[in-house]
């Protein structure tokens, strides 16, 4: 008996973003596919990894969304963690085999001792397993193979940390922290820092990302409730392209200078200075692109093509209520 071939998803163009609540077990990639598929788009692209075993906020950009998607890249994130004391592992986390198990013995006190330690500009190495490249090849490729090789530490910024016991049977087991740090932080890392300067060492056991930029884990949408769904209503879960430059300074243009802009033509105007700016025509909805001002003259970065802007127009008309908030 002959099977029929799955019948091709037919794709279309998208633009926004969608602020899903990604679930443990799947890779950031995986994810992505995953509501790709489901939205029919046909463009998309994440925000920065979460590793399997995390979950939490992850904003997945599609079409013109992605050509800004760096920006969450750079943004500060907000973490909710469970660092188990007394075991380290290989990978620093609950999927490596346990290389070490000490006794511990540690007090809120010591807790208060350390905090300092590992509060404002610290300085981080970063682990053999991530996704880091070392010679074109990612740093976990060489630690499957039993290789470890040299990394240079990395400064980081931790803004605020928050550290609890968790008691057991009268036994403290674990320490539950919340971390806001700068770009490029592993809490991985954090965690097994702080448990040596605790003298019991420690390796993450649950990670949970609950910020990122001026996104919230309550605004995010579970893949379970995207599922569910209608295709209307997962379109009414994205978010504008402009949710991505809401910190951006805003510069109107009129219909003529719009069109020059999109060229890549600089303009003048009476703007001050200013390092990142979004530019919209003279609508004051209709996104052009992102740049900067200098000197009176805005000067062009990030712009989206003819094409984007009229699906994004021809998007809102037929769908007022698709940029509707979803939980």
């Amino acid at each position: 008996m002959t099977t029929a071939p799955r019948a091709r998803v037919a794709r279309r163009p998208v633009h926004g973003v969608l602020l899903l609540d990604k679930p443990l077990g799947w890779s950031s990639n995986d994810i992505l596919q995953k509501v790709k598929w489901l939205l029919r788009a046909e463009k998309a692209g994440h925000t920065g990894t979460l590793d399997p075993l995390a979950s939490g906020v992850l904003p997945l950009c599609f079409g013109a969304a992605t050509k800004f998607s760096q920006l969450q890249l750079d943004a500060d994130k907000r973490y909710e963690a469970v660092m188990r004391l007394g075991v380290k592992t290989t990978t620093g986390d609950a999927e490596g085999e346990v290389i070490q198990t000490r006794q511990v013995s540690v007090s809120n006190a010591d807790l208060d001792r350390v905090a300092p330690l590992f509060t404002g500009l610290i300085e981080q190495v970063p682990p053999m397993h991530s996704a880091l490249k070392k010679d074109g090849k990612a740093l976990y490729e060489y630690a499957r193979a039993g290789i470890s090789v040299e990394r240079a530490a990395r400064a980081v910024t931790i803004f605020d940390l928050n550290m609890a016991l968790v008691i057991e049977d009268k036994a403290p087991v674990a320490i539950d922290l919340i971390v806001k740090c700068s770009k490029g932080t592993y809490i991985r890392t954090l965690g097994e820092d702080i448990g040596d300067a605790l003298g019991c060492g420690a390796h993450l056991s649950a990670l949970r990302r609950v910020g990122t930029g001026g996104f919230a884990v309550a605004q995010c949408v579970t893949l379970q409730a995207l599922e569910a769904m209608s295709e209307d209503e997962r379109l009414a879960c994205l978010l504008p392209v402009s949710f991505m430059l809401a910190d951006h300074t805003v510069v109107t243009l009129d219909d003529d200078n719009a069109a020059r802009f999109l060229s890549g033509l600089r303009r003048r105007g009476p703007w001050p200075d200013a390092a990142r700016v979004a530019v919209y025509g003279a609508s004051g909805h209709q996104l052009l692109g992102t740049g900067h001002v200098a000197a009176g003259e805005v000067i062009p970065g990030r712009l989206l093509s003819p094409i984007e802007i009229e699906q994004i127009e021809a998007h809102c008309k037929t769908r007022p209520q698709a940029t509707a908030s979803c939980t």
